[in-house]
């Protein structure tokens, strides 16, 4: 029988964006925008995350609006506001969401975010029975979207979030810029790379030549460990024929103390947002005091920070939210809530397709680390695992190399 009118006539969808931005999110949100649009939504966008459903709201209409995916960040705008109570908020402001959802008639909530926002969206469904769908956001790649990677007959399992492929590339070229200056000098560079409890994101830079050390959250740096670390540099460095390396490191590496002993990470600030987390920085200049002062050898640190965040959409990115975009259309035709479109197997940009999708419960989410098959704690380097799975995001690594070596003069 002909269907007059499109599945969802009269049914609005909203959706918002949460945490910290990537240069994947406005990819998303006119992905997911331009799929409910076809089933026949209105299409609503929720501003500043949680905080646009507070108080009066702060909602925009997306519906027949252009919108530009290949910018980065989120025209929506991010706050790290929970609706929740928190030690920070103990004030529940949940009713003011639920008003709010009434008020602007609000059928289904698509939130775009990590553990945090989409871990309050799953709650809202569990607690009051709001549709929810869940759209994976990180830099980081630690969210566990139970992504398998098929690597020389073994199954690994990986992580792939929108906004960590155009990241990767992004922390690939900076530290094939910082190349050029470690090599001028003789110096290492200590480059510092967001990854609160993961080295996923760290592990790109060697797509840029730099390495092959490396150090991550996931293995900590112990008194005993420090040294051998050390150690290693100091062999690594005298080796390279250039006297020079570029040391990526995780902003959650947790590092020994000498002065108290302990091994902990550390910190930019001692404020909390909402959700309880610290904000990290500054270890690449702890770590390069280190190796001036015990190696002699003269060090710098660099912190990437918010680059690898910054700008535009990378072609993997962009069909890859597109291909999980029509996930979530899948999910809406089969008023399937709760559940969040992931990767089942780890492709190339040409099978970026629904096929090759699934979906998981909100709930159930949580963090991933990187794999143990991905680096080498005994020598502080990543594997050729890692390397492959990179390959398979980042396609093959293009950064410059100077290829001459000049005949040295002896006087006669």
């Amino acid at each position: 029988m002909k269907q007059e009118t499109k599945l969802f006539e009269g049914k609005t969808l909203a959706i918002l964006s949460g945490g910290g931005d990537t240069p994947a999110i406005n990819s998303s949100i006119e992905a997911v925008r331009n799929r409910a649009s076809l089933l026949g939504f209105k299409v609503y966008g929720v501003r500043q995350g949680w905080k646009g459903m507070l108080g009066e709201g702060d909602v925009v209409d997306l519906t027949n609006q252009p919108y530009d995916g290949w910018y980065g960040g989120t025209a929506l705008r991010s706050s790290r506001t929970n609706p929740f109570p928190s030690k920070k908020n103990p004030e529940s402001r949940v009713p003011q969401v639920l008003r709010n959802l009434e008020r602007y008639k609000i059928d289904v909530l698509v939130t775009i975010g990590g553990d945090d926002t989409n871990g309050a969206a799953k709650r809202l469904y569990e607690m009051e029975g709001i549709p929810v769908i869940g759209f994976p956001k990180t830099i980081d790649n630690d969210l566990r979207t139970r992504t398998i990677h098929h690597y020389e007959g073994k199954d690994i399992e990986a992580v792939l979030c929108p906004g960590f492929p155009s990241a990767a590339k992004a922390v690939a070229e900076f530290s094939a810029n910082l190349k050029t200056t470690a090599e001028s000098h003789s110096r290492i560079i200590v480059l510092e790379v967001m990854g609160r409890d993961a080295g996923w994101l760290t592990g790109s830079a060697i797509f840029g030549g730099a390495g092959p050390l490396a150090l991550i959250p996931e293995v900590e740096i112990t008194r005993e460990r420090k040294e051998f670390f050390l150690e290693t540099v100091k062999e690594e460095y005298m080796r390279s024929p250039k006297r020079c390396l570029v040391i990526p490191v995780s902003e959650g590496v947790r590092w020994f103390d000498e002065k108290t002993g302990k091994v902990d990470v550390v910190y930019a600030s001692s404020e909390v947002d909402e959700y309880g987390h610290p904000r990290f920085g500054g270890i690449s200049g702890v770590i390069a005091s280190e190796i001036s002062n015990k190696l002699g050898i003269e060090a710098r640190a660099q912190i990437s920070g918010y680059y690898a965040r910054a700008g535009h959409c990378r072609m993997y990115d962009r069909r890859l939210t597109q291909t999980l975009a029509d996930k979530v259309a899948d999910l809406l035709i089969r008023e399937e809530y709760g559940m969040m479109p992931v990767m089942k197997n780890l492709v190339p940009f040409v099978e970026l397709e629904e096929f090759n999708t699934s979906a998981i419960d909100m709930g159930k989410i949580g963090n991933k680390p990187l794999s143990e098959d991905y680096f080498d704690a005994n020598t502080f380097s990543f594997t050729d695992a890692y390397r492959n799975f990179l390959e398979i995001v980042l396609e093959k690594p293009e950064f410059d190399e100077f290829r001459y070596n000049f005949p040295v003069v002896i006087p006669e």
